[in-house]
């Protein structure tokens, strides 16, 4: 048998500005934008070359749901976004405006650091070191 997280849903604000700050801050590919009904659409975005997992953009629906908005983990790192050259992407970002919350560290499994999103859900930019990139 084989099994795979296909989607992670992040509640979202507003449909319109998470798209814009995913395809143009993070360079995500737009794969989805169905409308369901006068309030919900089905919109799927993923990093460029991503193959398995995806963000399924989900706006919040009632209070206890904006509430979630950016704190979907209680202030822990939420998502961790991996990538082939670490310095090309961490300042193309820092470029974007995007806030880094934690500088640039080399750890045991490679080069990381912590940014926010628009909403302020943290997520590791790591680029593993070669003896983690088919573990990590």
């Amino acid at each position: 048998m084989k099994q795979r997280i296909a989607h992670i849903a992040l509640v979202v604000k507003d449909y319109d500005e998470a798209i814009q700050f995913y395809t143009e801050k993070l360079d995500f590919t737009l794969l989805e934008d169905t409308r369901l009904s006068e309030d919900k659409r089905w919109v799927i975005v993923s990093p460029p070359g991503a193959n398995e997992c995806s963000l399924l953009l989900a706006k919040a629906a009632n209070n206890k749901q904006f509430q979630s908005i950016g704190n979907q983990t209680g202030g822990r790192v939420f998502l961790f976004l991996f990538t082939d050259d670490f310095w090309r992407d961490y300042n193309k970002m820092i470029d974007r405006g995007i806030n880094f919350v934690r500088p640039p560290k080399e750890e045991s499994y490679g080069l990381v650091a912590v940014f926010e999103d628009l909403y302020g859900n943290m997520w590791d930019l790591l680029e593993p070191n070669e003896s983690n990139k088919g573990v990590i």
